[in-house]
């Protein structure tokens, strides 16, 4: 039965009302497309953040996830060089080691010692810019490949439960969880590779100065390059930082809309 305003607004009017109806319902809809990656992103962001800012417990078990990358990019910057990798160890203490063979010196193995601080921040920014692009799909599936590549070539039993542990997480996120999680994951651990990228530079220039870390990638750099060592954590730091804000720019993207 026709309710009294649409027996009166017969004709043009009741034509003009439907389509008001009809754009105001398309207008909410697109209010909430806009603002869900807006909200996912922000509070993606804020965990990320918070767990590496704080420090503490959670810092040092996530920070696992930024010695896994890092040696991951020690591990492709010396295959890419022509260099013989042997393999990777992930220690307890958040610490790591690659092993390569191959000239001791040249731009080889200075490409090789300068790329592990960099590869954290360089793949959030890659994953930023494939989230930019709506590609969650991609991001896991790149994941998925950083495991794997890095579980054929670690070598000690502890490196082995890390990057285990991490695949059945992922694993979890793409398999079990409801799709709605998927593109949450994928924000947290970019933002999460963009911040956790930073930390360690800081730390690194900290253990330095206090004498304890003589064998730094940094002092190796400096040993292969005449470079002095504070200046190569310079490099790392604006490069770090500089990956960090052009990610932020594509993350925060849907928030700025």
């Amino acid at each position: 039965m026709s309710s009294p305003v649409q027996l009166v607004l017969g004709g043009p009017a009741g034509d003009a009302l439907s389509a008001f109806r009809a754009a105001a319902a398309a207008d909410t809809s697109l209010v909430e497309q806009v603002q869900a990656p807006a909200v996912v992103t922000l509070v993606a962001g804020g965990v990320a953040l918070l767990v590496v800012l704080v420090g503490g417990t959670p810092w040092r078990r996530a920070r696992n996830v930024v010695t896994l990358v890092h040696e991951a990019g020690h591990a492709l910057a010396a295959v890419l060089v022509g260099r013989r990798l042997q393999g990777i160890k992930l220690h307890s203490d958040t610490s790591g080691v690659t092993v390569s063979r191959g000239k001791p010196e040249g731009p080889g193995m200075a490409f090789t010692a300068m790329a592990g601080y960099l590869a954290p921040s360089v793949l959030g920014l890659v994953f930023a810019s494939l989230l930019g692009g709506d590609l969650v799909g991609t991001v896991l599936v790149l994941i998925a490949l950083l495991l794997l590549g890095v579980l054929v070539m670690v070598r000690n039993a502890y490196g082995v439960f890390t990057v285990v542990a991490s695949a059945v997480v992922l694993a979890l996120v793409a398999f079990v969880a409801p799709v709605e999680v998927q593109a949450p994951f994928s924000y947290l651990v970019t933002w999460f590779l963009l911040f956790g990228g930073v930390r360690p530079v800081a730390e690194l220039q900290v253990k330095r100065r206090r004498g304890q870390a003589r064998d730094s990638d940094a002092d190796q750099l400096g040993r292969l390059t005449a470079v002095p060592p504070v200046l190569w954590v310079l490099v790392f730091a604006v490069a770090t930082v500089s990956c960090l804000i052009a990610g932020g720019l594509w993350l925060l993207e849907p928030v700025a809309g």
